[in-house]
């Protein structure tokens, strides 16, 4: 299991999240508390941002170094300065390779992508029927060996196929779809998933089986004012909100959280 962080809203350097917070990313990578699986996130780590003055293409920053032994990170983090950032710690799920390839966040265009989760037996269950679904773009997008990816590439799939998509109608047929497949298949999965355009993040959380893993989101905090957090856990005390099993968030450009159920 993973933990994850999304945030929208002003600009602020990427350091008040990764490092600042009492509960940071950083402090969540060797000492979780909410993990339903493994004990540290030390197989790498990775983070997404986007400019905070002009349109362009998400920057990427990733590493196969647990978070806490990168001497560059906590520089960078404090010159780098966004409006929109995904970032992830890595607990990786054997015998999944821990390389960059299966590093997050994942990106096409101007979508980022980050899962917290997995598809049990992943190579021997969906890891075929997942790819006959993709077209060729999507199909090619995937590098690596995760089950997270080939997640992320049902999503571009889906809006490849469907364009001007919106973004949690994309997510929300990608869940749909493992639920189907994994259904077919008898594999239980769990897709915490947090997908960004740099205007608006849209998040699920959800598991076909107990226990689901958590995530919570927290708004205008005054530690965090005009601004969202999506996070695997509570970065410092606050009024943080779980989100509901089986559900997807999103959070619009003007900062308003919908929650609404994965199946309609």
């Amino acid at each position: 299991m993973c933990r994850l962080i999304g945030y929208l809203g002003s600009v602020i350097p990427l350091d008040q999240l990764l490092y600042k917070p009492e509960h940071s990313l950083v402090v969540q990578s060797y000492k979780p508390q909410e993990m339903t699986a493994g004990l540290l996130n030390a197989d790498g780590f990775g983070i997404g941002w986007y400019h905070g003055q002009k349109d362009a293409k998400p920057y990427i920053y990733k590493n196969i170094l647990p978070i806490w032994s990168d001497n560059n990170l906590a520089n960078l983090s404090r010159y780098v300065e966004t409006g929109c950032t995904l970032a992830y710690v890595r607990s990786a799920t054997p015998p999944l390779a821990v390389d960059y390839s299966n590093c997050q966040p994942f990106t096409h265009n101007q979508i980022l992508f980050i899962h917290n989760g997995f598809i049990h037996n992943f190579r021997t269950s969906l890891y075929r029927p997942i790819r006959y679904k993709l077209d060729d773009t999507a199909y090619q997008l995937i590098l690596g060996s995760t089950d997270s990816e080939h997640i992320f590439a049902l999503v571009i799939d889906e809006i490849e196929k469907n364009p001007g998509i919106p973004l949690e109608t994309a997510l929300r047929n990608t869940l749909l779809q493992l639920i189907e497949l994994a259904k077919i298949h008898s594999v239980y999965f769990s897709a915490n998933i947090i997908v960004s355009d740099g205007k608006q993040l849209v998040a699920s959380r959800y598991s076909n089986r107990l226990p689901t893993p958590t995530l919570y989101w927290l708004r205008d905090d005054p530690l965090y004012p005009d601004g969202v957090i999506i996070a695997s856990e509570p970065l410092f005390k606050g009024n943080w909100n779980k989100i509901p099993e089986a559900s997807l968030i999103t959070v619009t450009e003007g900062l308003e959280v919908e929650i609404k159920p994965v199946v309609l």
